[in-house]
């Protein structure tokens, strides 16, 4: 399941450069070509009307700008690399583009919950709900160029499981370990024993496969939210990645995610793969999202 493309939207912002070294990093080992995208954003009428247009004008100095920086890339990782400029929304742009060119990944910078304006900030979780794709959100500014570790947390709903293929496949990259986790947070002897089983059978299911892997059901109360119990856990390995589920299932084609996956992708220091399950034929019970 290797990726041919990843697009790398590109706002020139600390972060979002940050993001492009690791596509980059990814895109060598995947052996993908690689797609630079930014976006212009539309004027509003009143604007157009009683200023210079000079759209053309800056299009083109983001475009030579864009392909410096796909040169300079594109020879230190010997990775191909084209370069797009677009108009409009950024994260309908960015979604657009991703389903012409078949987009298999998505990797963008995010400046997290206090940002607001920013040209990637403030779009990635509208990115993350509408893609098709999976999508990896890097917060932070210092990042390995490998992964050693990625936390993989599960509920009970058979849709989380779609991660461990991806899981799976990116452990495979780095020789990685993967950090199963589920968490409790209710004392339900039945819940506890269901949750229990699921995490050994995914272990089990990934060491048959030739990977490491650890599972581990932690406790947990409500008055933390269930991204923090992640992040803590996370933290005891040193983790590189962490992935999660965006899709609640109470309408088979919702476009909402979860509050925990808005919080997770928000706040998180290390990279967040975000994976939207497969659309459902029938209305499925709400799920965590993770």
């Amino acid at each position: 399941m290797s990726a041919s493309k990843i697009l790398v939207p590109i706002g020139f912002s600390q972060q979002s450069m940050v993001a492009l070294g690791q596509a980059f990093n990814l895109a060598k080992i995947k052996n993908s070509d690689i797609v630079l995208l930014s976006v212009i954003e539309d004027q509003s009428m009143i604007q157009s009307l009683f200023l210079d247009d000079k759209s053309d004008e800056l299009k083109t100095k983001v475009k030579s700008k864009l392909e410096g920086i796909a040169s300079e890339y594109s020879n230190k990782y010997g990775v191909d690399v084209d370069t797009m400029v677009a108009k409009g929304r950024v994260y309908e742009e960015i979604n657009e583009v991703a389903d012409m060119i078949s987009a298999d990944l998505i990797v963008m910078g995010t400046n997290g919950a206090k940002s607001k304006g920013n040209f990637i900030g403030s779009n990635s979780e509208k990115v993350v709900r509408l893609s098709k794709c999976p999508v990896i959100t890097i917060k932070g500014k210092d990042h390995r160029d490998g992964c050693e570790n990625i936390i993989l947390p599960l509920d009970l709903e058979k849709e989380t499981k779609e991660k461990v293929t991806y899981a799976l496949e990116y452990a495979r990259y780095w020789n990685a370990t993967i950090r199963v986790v589920s968490i409790i947070l209710r004392d339900n002897q039945e819940v506890r024993e269901k949750l229990a089983k699921n995490i050994n059978q995914v272990k089990r299911f990934i060491n048959q496969a030739g990977v490491k892997c650890t599972a581990e059901l932690i406790e947990g109360e409500k008055k933390q939210t269930l991204g923090d119990f992640v992040f803590e856990y996370e933290k005891r390995f040193d983790a590189d990645l962490i992935m999660i589920m965006t899709k609640k299932e109470e309408l088979s084609f919702s476009n909402n995610i979860s509050v925990t996956a808005r919080y997770m992708i928000k706040n998180s220091e290390i990279p967040v793969m975000s994976i939207r399950p497969k659309e459902s034929k029938y209305i499925m019970g709400p799920t965590t999202a993770f």
